[in-house]
């Protein structure tokens, strides 16, 4: 095995720091000294003008295609350099179509259904038994996914400190685990917003075998709609949905909330958030979340003053988030064969490294997960210490 000097190797050299090989045409080249902690089989060559346009995508694509293979896990190989993504090539001109996107009402329906309206039976098969499609939290080692959304759940619902009879708006319901949860334990009125079909129908029919039609709703709108909605509520929540409003409308967002809160109510805002203002990466904008934008927590926070919202706490979760995407990657895999009669090999290698990756990207502190629990206005009745 020699050291063989060309385009490929010195291109990856830039962001793979650790020692590892790349076999092409049956011939290897080490990079970086040490002994070797991967190999990559390239099976059919990469353009330089996409890897110099886009790193993510073109290896991303390669990878999708099954033009790379690599010879260890891929969750293992990706921590391995995701936190050197700041060395990413990205031509953010070449890139404007996919990276900048219409925040207009029907582009984000579009963007929100290409992701979420898959097909309820695919998301079965991977999520936990509620179908809770955000960030778990695990109160120990020995927590199931299921044992550990539900502990979500309600750590949500502690901070929001709610009592028989209050109203709880979810803003981007999902498939209704949070609001179903509130109704059975606290027996208060709530109304979740989707703009996914798919989750709309998913939700209705769990309200309807619940028998909690007479505290529980679910529609379809745009929570810009809300201003012009006629409703109010003591409690508000919004479980990664954030990502999907984009930095024009993030002001927007926040003043939609602030029109149907009462006066001292509660507002949760759960959204994964980075440590800078980024655009946002290539191959997730095409893929996977389209017109998807991560905010930084500065720019939110900045933000709530301009809205008589006021901070009571804030709290990270980004492990959490790491260990809930390996559970859901090892859900997957371990249905690999169904998913791939369901859905193809091509869409199957791209989710397993949309989950991989997005378990790297955390684990390397490349992005995060925020709840902010927020007063609209002075609220001098909640308890003194933090109860959570």
């Amino acid at each position: 095995m020699k050291v063989k000097e060309n385009f490929m190797a010195d291109y990856l050299s830039k962001f793979i720091t650790v020692c590892f090989t790349v076999e092409s045409g049956g011939e290897k080249t080490k990079i970086g000294s040490g002994e070797p902690l991967f190999n990559v089989k390239i099976n059919n060559p990469l353009k330089k003008s996409e890897l110099l346009t886009s790193t993510s995508l073109a290896l991303g694509e390669a990878y999708m295609r099954g033009d790379i293979e690599l010879d260890k896990d891929l969750y293992y190989v990706l921590n391995l350099f995701l936190g050197n993504m700041s060395n990413f090539s990205t031509d953010e001109s070449a890139l404007r179509h996919i990276i900048k996107t219409s925040v207009s009402k029907v582009n984000q329906k579009k963007e929100v259904s290409s992701h979420y309206d898959i097909g309820n039976d695919f998301y079965k098969i991977w999520l936990d038994k509620s179908m809770t499609y955000s960030c778990a939290y695990f109160k120990d080692d020995s927590k199931t996914l299921d044992e550990a959304q539900e502990d979500k759940l309600d750590h949500i619902l502690s901070k929001l400190q709610l009592k028989e009879g209050m109203t709880l708006l979810d803003i981007g319901c999902g498939w209704g685990a949070l609001l179903l949860r509130a109704a059975k334990k606290y027996r208060i009125k709530g109304c979740g917003i989707t703009l996914s079909s798919e989750q709309e129908r998913g939700f209705s029919e769990k309200i309807k075998a619940e028998g909690l039609e007479d505290l529980l709703t679910v529609k379809i709108m745009d929570y810009r709609d809300l201003p012009d909605s006629g409703m109010k509520f003591d409690r508000a929540v919004s479980v990664g949905m954030l990502e999907h409003v984009g930095r024009k409308n993030y002001s927007l967002f926040l003043k939609s909330v602030h029109s149907v809160l009462n006066d001292g109510g509660l507002f949760l805002l759960h959204f994964i958030s980075a440590l800078k203002e980024y655009p946002g990466d290539a191959w997730i904008k095409k893929y996977i979340f389209p017109g998807g934008m991560i905010p930084s927590l500065r720019e939110i926070v900045s933000l709530l003053p301009d809205y008589d919202f006021y901070t009571l706490d804030i709290e990270s979760l980004r492990r959490h988030y790491n260990r809930t995407l390996i559970c859901w990657r090892n859900n997957f895999n371990d249905h690999r064969d169904e998913i791939e009669n369901m859905m193809g090999i091509k869409f199957t290698r791209m989710w397993d490294l949309y989950l991989a990756s997005c378990a790297a990207t955390f684990n390397n502190g490349i992005i995060d997960l925020h709840q902010i629990l927020l007063s609209k206005g002075v609220n001098n009745d909640l308890p003194m210490l933090r109860t959570v």
